[in-house]
């Protein structure tokens, strides 16, 4: 008996070092992109040229962020990308709870034809050119609300939100109601508080990908004052190539074209990345959320 736990033990160690290892080359494969693009960012233009940067800076330079942090159009949009990201953030929690929380009541008349319908826009949509003549009819083009406004749900994240409302036990909200709390009491007051995790997981899921996005910004908005960062960085990375853009952006000599690219991509990647840190404990929890089935 002692042998058999013996040998099982040792074959669950050795389970163990090998999803290590391969925790440990997928991360590795993920950082090293990161890496690279912060060597270069930090390098000399001498060496980025002959191509001789790879995961360690070579002639240490911090011109490209001087350039980055001093140049208003960089700032501007990253002031108003944060701003956006937040209001976009608030704007989508609250349209996910207000959609889900009455979804969770299998009293409520015709839940199931509801259920159904908001599921099927997860499979079709419109498409670009029919969403493009809808933002024009609502008047909503060139207009920063179209960047709000139109994703502000996710029917994905609302579907985990109403799934947690559904794990938190019946009796919580029934005493509610039977001491008189209205609907919305209960959900501020119990469902609420209850539910900081996923709050928390699908607050960073919304403020990603608003913070990353750009292909709203790019069909619908016209006015550049309004341009999110992520814009402003596809427009400079994709027009590098012409001399009159390349000079206008400050990219005239090629190793100092390589780094200032490297340094604008750190410069809108790096802050998001700072709140993952603050989410972590939330985030790890409500990823988890339909794993186990009691």
């Amino acid at each position: 008996m002692d042998e058999s736990r013996v040998i099982r033990s040792f074959k669950t160690q050795i389970g163990d070092w090998i999803f290590v290892i391969i925790c440990a080359i997928i991360a590795l494969i993920c950082l090293l992109p990161m890496v690279n693009l912060l060597a270069r960012s930090l390098s000399g233009t001498d060496y980025l040229v002959r191509h001789e940067v790879y995961l360690w800076p070579k002639g240490w330079n911090f011109g490209a962020y001087k350039t980055v942090l001093s140049d208003m159009k960089y700032i501007r949009s990253f002031i108003w990308t944060a701003i956006l990201t937040v209001m976009c953030t608030f704007l989508s929690l609250f349209m996910t709870t207000i959609c889900a929380y009455p979804l969770m009541f299998e009293k409520l008349r015709g839940r199931g034809f509801f259920n159904i319908v908001i599921t099927i826009t997860m499979f079709f949509s419109a498409g670009t050119i029919p969403n493009y003549l809808l933002m024009k009819s609502l008047h909503l083009l060139n207009n920063p609300l179209v960047l709000m406004v139109p994703y502000c749900l996710s029917v994905y994240n609302m579907i985990i939100m109403r799934s947690f409302f559904y794990g938190i036990p019946d009796s919580l909200r029934e005493s509610a109601e039977i001491d008189g709390a209205s609907f919305f009491r209960i959900l501020w007051s119990i469902y609420l508080p209850l539910s900081k995790p996923v709050l928390a997981t699908l607050a960073l899921f919304y403020a990603v990908g608003r913070w990353n996005g750009y292909s709203d910004a790019l069909m619908y908005m016209k006015n550049k004052d309004f341009y999110p960062l992520q814009l402003l960085l596809y427009n400079i990375l994709n027009n590098v190539n012409s001399v009159e853009v390349a000079t206008q952006e400050g990219f005239s000599a090629p190793g100092l074209a390589e780094s200032l690219k490297a340094a604008i991509v750190m410069f809108s990647t790096i802050p998001i990345l700072c709140i993952y840190p603050f989410l972590q404990k939330y985030f790890i929890h409500g990823v988890t959320l339909g794993a186990v089935k009691e």
